[in-house]
């Protein structure tokens, strides 16, 4: 500290701001590390290394429960996802066209399923299918046939479904507001009618935030454990409970080496988007000195 002025040396704070970054990246990545480790450890020990092997990672690949269980995780995944984001744009739309008051009503309800707990919203949808499974059976008896409503894949798509809803409202309703509406009027004068206009003007207007609300809905459902734990069933569950189910006797290295493989390919992605984005920023760039230039 500079005693005449009262100001900080740079050099000194430049020190400490890599410190301190240093220390954050190392409070996050240091157990990632430490279980990609553990995945090439021959021992089941976590305490001690006894050889480097590859022999968890040929087990995992044959292990038919947590293959099963990662084929029905990303299918569960991609169709919900898929469906709110339909679900949700739809709606977003719908809100933005609100007057002021309802669409201050209907945002603050939208909220409610992000900020409410996942336990109450597991126990809530278990207890909403279980009630449609006694209406079922109740009117197959009445018709005289066995109507069933089982626990499984169709609740977990439709769970997965209704919390990743909001996510998506969120993520469009931003660009909606940036839009320009006097663009859709003008393509309404130019000649197209109000669907040609919404194809054309509005879809590719927001799409950002539908590929934002599309992206936030897969990882929300991918990551998701409470939920699908009170809606699942025996024939249907999602890796999240598999693991979880493993971890409840003693966590097998085969883990270790699925939850590094899954850091390697997340990683890979983000690592290829953001050179993507830089390399497009970078030829934006000299177009523009370019046209500049000329």
């Amino acid at each position: 500290m500079n005693e005449r002025n009262g100001t900080a040396r740079p050099g000194r704070l430049k020190w400490y701001a890599k410190t301190y970054i240093g220390a954050i990246l190392a409070f996050l990545y240091l157990p990632i590390f430490v279980l990609i480790f553990n995945s090439f450890n021959e021992s089941k020990s976590r305490a001690y290394f006894t050889g480097f092997t590859l022999n968890w990672y040929k087990l995992l690949f044959t292990n038919d429960l947590i293959i099963s269980s990662l084929r029905t995780t990303l299918v569960i995944a991609l169709l919900s996802s898929v469906v709110a984001t339909i679900i949700g744009t739809a709606a977003a739309i719908g809100i933005s066209n609100m007057k002021k008051l309802p669409r201050a009503v209907v945002m603050n309800l939208t909220y409610v399923p992000i900020i409410n707990p996942e336990i109450v919203t597991g126990v809530s949808m278990m207890l909403l299918f279980g009630l449609f499974n006694v209406f079922f059976a109740w009117l197959g008896d009445s018709a005289g046939v066995k109507v069933g409503f089982e626990f499984g894949f169709p609740t977990l798509v439709l769970a997965h479904i209704t919390f990743n809803i909001p996510y998506v409202i969120l993520n469009v309703m931003p660009k909606l507001r940036q839009m320009d509406q006097n663009v859709y009027e003008a393509a309404l004068d130019l000649g197209c009618n109000e669907f040609q206009a919404f194809i054309k003007v509005v879809i590719p207007d927001i799409m950002p935030g539908i590929v934002a609300g599309f992206l936030t809905a897969v990882t929300m459902s991918l990551d998701d454990f409470v939920i699908s734990y009170f809606v699942s069933g025996p024939t249907s569950q999602t890796l999240p409970i598999t693991i979880f189910s493993m971890t409840r006797r003693k966590v097998s290295p085969e883990i270790n080496a699925l939850s590094s493989i899954i850091f390697v390919v997340v990683l890979a992605a983000l690592l290829t988007v953001n050179l993507f984005d830089a390399r497009r920023e970078r030829a934006a760039r000299r177009a523009a000195g370019g046209g500049v230039a000329i």
